[in-house]
């Protein structure tokens, strides 16, 4: 074999064993200048001059030539390089057929590391001594031979020669390569350089070969050693003299060593040595260089070789697939430390220059042009470069429904996964939190963990707080990774929810956008987990800063947010709008009505929606809320620790608010009450009432306050639970703060408001204002009242809404707090029960809430409606009995219908109260005191002069009024009805305030048995009139004289001997008008009479009552002359009494007439003297 034919064999197994599993490298981005010097060959040359041109290498028939050619050139090349070396070394020896496995200084070092079959090829006995294991030492000799070896490949013009006729076309496309000065060496570092934009296979093949030499030592890298020779030095990086000891591993090692120093300077703030900007270039373009195959990173191959064949055994080496698979497992427990930091540190590089990854470069070139994210490419490392600005401009292209290849953001999501799951890989985290990291995340940088413990202390979960330059990084790190797109970039999130996704989220694809927002529909639920509910937390605190971060909202929102937050020409990347102002401005259009304009789209609406109801979940979650709030957060809701009760605390302190956060929670309330969903918590406490009984409204996809009016009016079903009726009520009382928080209320009576009631804020206010307005007006019988009709009615469920609970009274209720603890301790306020017991213990009551109590059923008596109670407890036999009566005649309806027999004793019950109640004072009977209008004052003005405004008459008008009665006195509206009221008290003895005051020790005593029985049919009066002589007491005496009294003027009153004599009175007085007594006397007659013959039980009732009123006309004399004139009329000894008196007046008159004589004649006698 010829010597040229030596060469070409060992080339050929060379270029088999170097290169068995590398692609053809690509060049990330086209047209890049190759921004080295060229200097550093000349620094590096070997003492010995280029070696005599080899014999022209000879074509094996068995292979193409086009195959061939590349090999060839490189033989050639590589014959040239031995005949240098073989000039310098230790035994001189023919050049052309030099071997170095034939030198002296490697043939110990060749015997133990290399194959027998790799001794015939000097390429492959390089490759196999640079690639040895770390721990393996060679001969210094040995490798400073080879670094001849490898100078001469580089440098000699014989091989720039070969290059010149295989690279031809590439060349002359090159530019920067065209321009290279010839003979020195540099056209080759230059092809290296730009070999991404190489074609011709055969110019690829053979610089792909020349790549891994040139890369195994960084002073063979095109001017590197110039540009960074005093950094390297100053850094202690290691020797740059050509002859020094340093072996192919340390030579990889200063590499390394500057690649840390360029990371390490990005995260500290004091930067007293600096990299020059040029070698910082030279790092990173070497980086980009080396960026496809792992072998060219030199410290990186031998710090991962065994982790490469641990967990990347079957991954092809080239275009950064072994990276990336490394990268993968990084955080593996089996992954070595030295692997691990040598692959942060090239994580590291990628984000100062995205171009440091080759799949990220190559799969985005096209994309980045399109969308414009390459602004200057004469500007390499520019703020374009970073990986953070190219995560930015892609994912905002992307959110704009602009076209990104799949392969691109197949790249971007491996990248973004990374940033969430490596803090360190983030320079400005690195500087800014350290000291937040030190003091509470140590120990944490596993799958992200580090990042979500600063991300809690960001969001204030903690009792410190993080540094605002630390929670800008945050903020921007976030922005970068974008894990509001794809929930799987946060593993610690991914880990911590899967539970919760496979169960509740099933039904969303995988990697859906809408998963999070899934995940925070079921936050404090019972699927939600405690791990993923605080890592939720921690990572929206983030996506609500910035509306971008949600791409479903940035979609469809970002023609409104032109059109109406005026964005135009805005370029996502800048800080020219700050990010929470854009959702500010959306969610102030979501709910305009068609009147005030600008409105937002359909689509847009919704989403802004759904982010509202997500941060109605969390204080936290609303940015300008925390802002502005912080202090009134800590001042009143430092105690609130459970789910949404911070913004339920800061809307119960309203009043007590700054001002910039006492409008901010206005705003938000104002917005509850027309879409009620936003408070998602609430809603979901009450699914099960409002689909029940509000389903019709709850479907709506637009809200307008008719679903939380439907669950006020529904509180008390039996599908409410303790939490929505608790929710609703709060809300309730928060809208009584203002009335712009009732929707319905505020759209209906805003310009009524305005005219009739300026400068009222609180809702209880501009409710009593209005109704004082409407109540006048019909008082005053006005021709037009001045409250509109839709305001009235919306003012009527508003009456009736706060009717309800004492606690939307605050009038009402802060009068009556003291009496509230004292009396009811124990009582719910819903369902007015507070108010029943305020107005069961009305006689212990204090005298404001007393006088407070007392206004509250003159108001309730005048408009049943309002006695909550009432129309909740008879509403079935309202709509039985009194479906044609007018609301305000609803209690007199039911009065009439309370002894039917299909009346609800529950409602009965009510009914009776109430009678009760209006008993005790003319003015709580709105019907009695308008019929008894004129009487009252001529009968009772005493009574009436000595009574308080708000203080009870206790029955004493009606007790009077019931005397005039009897005595046939008043006019026939008033006597009608109390008539009914005389009735009414003889059947139950409790109606009758003044009988019950003062009787109720002898009913005890007498009559238990009968008032135990509570039948209602009259036995305790009649009781006690039967036991009328056991009585002790005199004032109860009195009152059973006085019931004696009435009885004789209306059989009516007297129900026990009425059901008596019911057949006689049919008989014998059918035709005698009631009223008056003349019933009565028709029966005492009939008795009288021989020829009738009464019932028994009728003629023993007649006869008592005469012996009653026997007895009653001796212990009760008459008041006076009126009296004693009715008790003569309604005598039953009438006649004789009137024959009797008009005796004694017969009597008297002839006495009268003797005197008158006897005493004339005297006085005539005295004068006549």
């Amino acid at each position: 074999m010829t010597g040229s034919e030596s060469h070409l064999a060992q080339l050929d197994s060379g270029v088999k064993m170097a290169a068995y599993s590398r692609a053809p490298l690509l060049l990330l981005l086209l047209s890049l200048p190759c921004v080295f010097g060229l200097g550093s060959v000349r620094s590096s040359k070997a003492a010995s001059g280029p070696a005599e041109a080899a014999n022209p290498p000879v074509v094996r028939a068995a292979e193409p030539a086009a195959k061939d050619a590349p090999a060839a050139a490189a033989a050639a090349a590589a014959a040239a390089a031995a005949a240098a070396v073989a000039a310098g070394a230790s035994q001189p020896r023919r050049a052309t057929g030099w071997k170095l496995s034939e030198e002296e200084a490697c043939r110990e070092d060749l015997i133990r590391m290399c194959p027998k079959h790799t001794w015939t090829n000097n390429l492959a006995v390089l490759e196999c001594l640079q690639d040895r294991r770390e721990e393996t030492e060679i001969a210094p000799d040995c490798n400073h031979l080879l670094w001849n070896y490898k100078l001469n490949l580089t440098t000699d013009p014989k091989f720039e020669s070969v290059a010149t006729e295989v690279c031809r076309s590439t060349i002359a496309e090159v530019k920067e390569c065209n321009e290279e000065e010839r003979g020195r060496g540099y056209l080759v570092s230059c092809l290296v350089d730009h070999r991404g934009n190489i074609s011709e296979y055969q110019c690829s093949q053979y610089i792909t070969k020349m790549t891994s030499i040139i890369f195994s030592d960084y002073r063979l890298i095109c001017g590197f050693m110039d540009k960074c020779k005093d950094d390297i030095n100053a850094l202690r990086c290691g020797s740059v003299t050509a002859g020094g000891p340093k072996d192919v591993h340390s030579q990889g090692e200063v590499i390394a060593c500057l690649e840390k120093a360029l990371v390490k300077e990005a995260e500290q703030r004091d930067r007293s040595r600096p990299i020059r900007e040029e070698c910082q270039k030279a790092i990173l373009r070497v980086a980009e260089l080396s960026s496809d195959d792992f072998h060219l990173d030199r410290h990186l191959y031998f710090s991962c070789r065994d982790d490469r064949e641990r967990f990347c055994q079957h991954v092809q080496a080239g275009e950064g697939k072994v990276y990336k698979c490394l990268f993968n497992h990084k955080f593996e427990e089996a992954m070595s430390e030295k692997c691990h930091d040598a692959l942060t540190v090239r994580q590291k590089l990628i984000s100062q220059d995205y171009r440091v990854s080759y799949s990220l470069a190559k799969a985005c070139k096209l994309d980045l042009r399109k969308q414009r994210c390459s602004l200057d490419s004469n500007l390499p490392r520019a703020r374009e470069a970073r990986l953070s600005y190219l995560l930015l401009c892609l994912e905002a292209a992307v959110h704009r429904g602009r076209p990104v290849s799949g392969e691109c953001q197949g790249e971007m999501l491996d990248y973004r996964r990374m940033l969430m799951e490596d803090f360190s890989l983030s320079p400005e985290i690195v500087l800014h939190c350290r000291a937040e990291i030190e003091a509470h995340c140590s120990g944490l940088h596993r799958k992200g963990r580090t990042l979500h413990c600063l991300m809690r202390i960001g969001r204030g979960d903690r009792s410190s707080t993080v540094d605002s330059s630390c929670q800008s990084a945050l903020q921007t790190l976030i922005q970068s990774a974008d894990p509001g797109a794809d929930y799987r970039i946060d593993r610690a999130l991914n880990e911590a929810c899967e539970s919760v996704i496979q169960t509740a989220c099933k039904h969303i694809r995988n990697g859906d956008p809408m998963i999070l927002s899934c995940l925070m529909e079921h936050l404090y639920t019972e699927k939600m987990v405690e791990d993923c509910e605080r890592r939720l937390l921690e990572l929206q605190y983030f996506i609500s800063r910035d509306w971008k971060l949600d791409p479903v909202l940035y979609r469809k929102c970002q023609g409104d947010a032109a059109r109406l937050c005026h964005t135009h020409g805005w370029n996502e990347t800048s800080e020219l709008m700050p990010p929470g102002a854009v959702f500010s401005c959306l969610y102030r259009h979501a709910y305009r009505t068609e009147e005030q304009g600008r409105r937002l789209s359909r689509d847009c609406k919704v989403e802004v929606q759904r982010i509202l109801h997500q941060r109605a979940l969390d204080v936290k979650l609303d940015p300008e809320l925390q802002k502005r709030c912080i202090v009134d957060l800590g001042k009143w809701c430092s105690e609130k620790p459970d789910a949404g009760q911070e913004l339920e605390c800061l809307q119960d302190h309203l009043e007590d608010l700054a001002l910039a956060c006492r409008d901010v929670v206005g705003n938000l309330t104002e917005l509850e009450s027309e879409d009620i969903q936003i408070d998602a918590l609430l809603i979901r406490a009450c699914e099960p009432v409002a689909q029940a009984h509000c389903h019709d409204v709850a479907d709506n996809q637009i809200d307008t306050g008719d679903l939380m009016e439907c669950l006020v009016q529904n509180k008390h079903q039996k599908e409410m639970n303790d939490k929505c009726s608790v929710g609703v009520t709060h809300f309730q009382l928060v809208q009584m703060k203002d009335f712009r928080f009732s929707y319905k209320f505020k759209m209906a009576c805003k310009e009524d408001v305005l005219r009739l009631c300026p400068n009222i804020k609180k809702k209880v206010d501009v409710v009593i204002c209005l109704s004082t307005t409407v109540r006048n007006d019909t008082l005053q019988d006005a021709k037009e009242q001045r409250v509109s009709l839709k305001c009235r009615r919306q003012l009527r469920v508003e009456e009736l809404e706060m009717s309800e609970d004492i606690r939307l009274e605050p009038e009402l209720y802060e009068p009556c707090k003291s009496d509230i603890s004292r009396l009811c301790p124990n009582v719910a306020f819903g369902n007015a029960q507070m108010m029943e017991c305020l107005k069961e213990q009305k006689k212990q009551l204090s005298q404001r809430c007393h006088q407070r109590i007392f206004k509250l059923q003159e108001v309730e008596m005048s408009d049943p409606e309002l006695d909550y109670q009432l129309m909740r407890v008879c509403k079935q036999m309202i709509k039985r009995f009194c479906t044609e009566a007018d609301a305000r005649n609803v209690l007199q309806c039911l009065k009439q219908n309370k002894n039917s027999e299909l009346m609800d004793p529950k409602c009965k019950q009510i009914i009776t109260k109430r009678q009760i109640t209006q008993n005790t004072d003319f003015r709580l009977n709105p019907v009695l005191r308008k019929a008894c209008r004129p009487d009252i004052p001529k009968f009772c003005q005493g009574l009436l002069s000595k009574a308080s405004e708000d203080g009870e008459l206790e029955g004493q008008v009606i007790a009077c009024l019931k005397l005039k009665y009897a005595d046939q006195r008043l006019s026939s509206d008033c006597e009608d009805q109390i008539r009914i009221i005389l009735h009414e008290s003889a059947l139950d003895y409790r109606l009758d305030p003044q009988l019950k005051m003062h009787c109720s020790e002898e009913i005890s005593r007498l009559c238990a048995e009968e008032a135990a029985a509570q039948e209602q049919t009259g036995q305790v009066e009649e009781c006690l009139k039967a036991n009328l002589l056991k009585i002790k007491q005199e004032v109860c005496k009195k009152e059973v004289l006085n019931m004696l009294k009435e009885s004789k003027a209306d059989i009516f009153v007297d129900p026990v001997l009425h059901t008596a004599c019911a057949l006689d009175l049919k008989h014998h007085c059918a035709a005698i008008t009631p009223g008056r007594g003349r019933q009565m006397s028709c029966l005492l007659e009939a008795m009288q009479d021989k020829r009738v013959r009464l019932q028994p039980e009728c003629k023993k009732r007649l006869q008592d009552r005469i012996d009653m009123w026997g007895y009653a006309a001796k212990v009760a004399p008459a008041d006076g002359f009126s009296d004693l004139a009715v008790q003569v009329m309604t005598s039953p000894s009438k006649n004789y009494i009137l024959l009797m008196m008009a005796l004694s007046v017969f009597v008297l008159f002839l006495v009268g007439l003797l005197c008158g004589r006897i005493t004339k004649r005297v006085t005539r006698e005295l004068k006549d003297r």
